[in-house]
């Protein structure tokens, strides 16, 4: 599964990204489980709206966090969350 630049990016309506006080994490809840994340990782996720696609999440977190260059990095995180169905296009 590979990542449509040009569609939106909706995080999965059967998972739940939320700060876990205990982990001091964001975590994605799932009825299965729980996966805990890093911060780079909980921040692409918060952008997956339904609104964005990849290009304009790259643009958001190269602003938010004053760099260039996420592009690769973002991508194959999102390819990795599409396939363990935290994303959907």
């Amino acid at each position: 599964m590979t990542i449509d630049p040009d569609q939106p990016i909706n995080f999965s309506p059967t998972h739940r990204l939320q700060w876990e006080e205990a982990q001091q994490k964001t975590v994605i809840l799932y009825p299965e489980g729980m996966v805990e994340l890093n911060q780079s990782s909980a921040e692409i996720l918060k952008c997956c709206d339904g609104v964005r696609n990849l290009a304009q999440i790259v643009s958001e977190l190269e602003q938010k966090f004053a760099t260039t260059g996420l592009t690769n990095d973002i991508t194959a995180f999102l390819e990795v969350a599409l396939q363990n169905g935290w994303i959907q296009q």
